[in-house]
């Protein structure tokens, strides 16, 4: 046991030497716009809380009532005692505002992530020797590169297109049009985490339709964000109901606490019920937070100024860090990516940052390339006018200090 601490603590003292330990930031309130941290108020900027739900009066009442009606947890899987008509609800709730046939409910959408390519991929079906391939994006979420790699490595194939390279997608399939392979399946991103940008969706759909494969989306920093009406990537792009597979969470937008889905047609979440190990294994999803996020869906759809006003603070925001002097890499979605270059001035940024009243974090190799740190920057229909210029200051400030503007 000894040696295995010895080479442990080692390598966590090359992390902090480096300047590359994450730190955990304990929050003194709830998620918010603004929050307090070590007694003092602090503008909040790395929060997926992208329409303010994790905090909204509306949104606590619906756990607090959820509580009461169907108590913390099932205390079972779904299909031994751990299914409430909530999820039921729910799950049809999703699946007709993202025009789909069906929805599963999963704990996460990284648990969902892993549940779909390994549920669909690793059994038989009849076939006695075949083989899949899984063509993904190099720049997609841990949740999808995890999934696929719980798939059998002697019956699916796995292949990496470069970012957003449609033509290089191409080529892979292509090449690969007279393999007799079962199931073909594009898999991507719907907004990158760390870039926020979008995928070509539309090119993908043509793809997929064009060479018989499945397009699965993971569109989880889109849902309630993007598009005229909160229904993500597929509306912006002009794409809903095209996709054959979405995934996403309820952790972000849609009331910050968890929960993740797949949705899609009828006979694919139906089969995934059956062999999906999260989904089978896992604890159901807590019925209160299953009715708080019908609440979620119910507010996006009520209150229309909620998405305007995300995406009006968005462009606000990314047009004065730019005035700043700051390099950003340009969109339309809230994620706004500072690049600062190297992991301890991302790091010492975030410190100085935070001393100035704004909570940002940095992030460095291996979550980005190397040589492409940066502070992600994330904004909220939350924030007011006064609490971005509050950011903005402060990012001048610690700008000039850090010598980066």
């Amino acid at each position: 046991m000894q040696p295995i601490l010895e080479i442990l603590n080692k390598a966590l003292g090359d992390f902090k030497t480096s300047n590359t330990y994450k730190y955990e930031t304990p929050l003194e309130s709830p998620q918010d716009a603004v929050v307090k941290v070590k007694g003092k108020k602090v503008v909040m900027l790395a929060s997926n809380n992208y329409l303010g739900l994790a905090s909204h009066p509306k949104i606590k009442k619906a756990v607090i009532d959820g509580v009461r009606k169907f108590g913390p947890g099932m205390a079972s899987v779904r299909f031994i005692c751990g299914t409430n008509k909530v999820h039921l609800e729910l799950e049809k709730r999703i699946a007709s505002f993202l025009k789909c046939e069906d929805t599963i409910l999963y704990l996460s959408c990284f648990s969902a992530n892993e549940g779909l390519f390994a549920g669909l991929l690793n059994d038989k079906l009849g076939y006695e020797n075949y083989h899949d391939v899984l063509y993904s994006d190099r720049l997609n979420h841990a949740s999808i590169i995890d999934g696929g790699r719980l798939c059998k490595a002697e019956t699916t194939e796995r292949k990496i297109y470069e970012h957003k390279d449609v033509a290089h997608l191409q080529r892979l399939l292509e090449e690969d049009k007279d393999k007799n392979y079962r199931f073909r399946i594009i898999a991507t991103d719907g907004v990158f985490s760390m870039e926020g940008d979008l995928a070509p969706l539309p090119e993908l759909v043509s793809l997929a339709r064009e060479y018989n494969a499945l397009l699965v989306v993971d569109d989880s920093h889109a849902l309630g964000v993007l598009g005229k009406t909160g229904r993500g990537t597929p509306e912006e792009l002009n794409v809903l109901g095209q996709v054959d597979i979405l995934t996403g969470t309820l952790g972000k937008a849609m009331g910050g606490a968890v929960g993740g889905f797949i949705s899609g047609k009828k006979e694919i979440i139906s089969y995934l019920r059956q062999t999906s190990r999260p989904y089978i294994f896992s604890n159901s999803l807590p019925p209160c937070l299953a009715y708080s996020a019908m609440k979620a869906f119910e507010l996006l759809q009520k209150d229309k100024s909620l998405v305007k006003k995300l995406r009006d603070n968005t462009i606000y925001f990314r047009k004065e860090i730019k005035n700043l002097g700051y390099k950003i890499i340009d969109g339309i979605h809230p994620i706004v990516p500072i690049m600062l270059g190297e992991a301890a001035l991302a790091q010492n940024a975030s410190f100085e940052l935070l001393k100035e009243g704004v909570y940002i974090k940095g992030l460095w190799f291996p979550v980005v390339p190397r040589g492409e740190a940066r502070l992600r920057g994330q904004i909220s229909a939350a924030h007011s006018k006064k609490d971005l210029d509050k950011a903005l200051n402060a990012f001048q400030k610690v700008g000039k200090r850090l010598k980066i503007i």
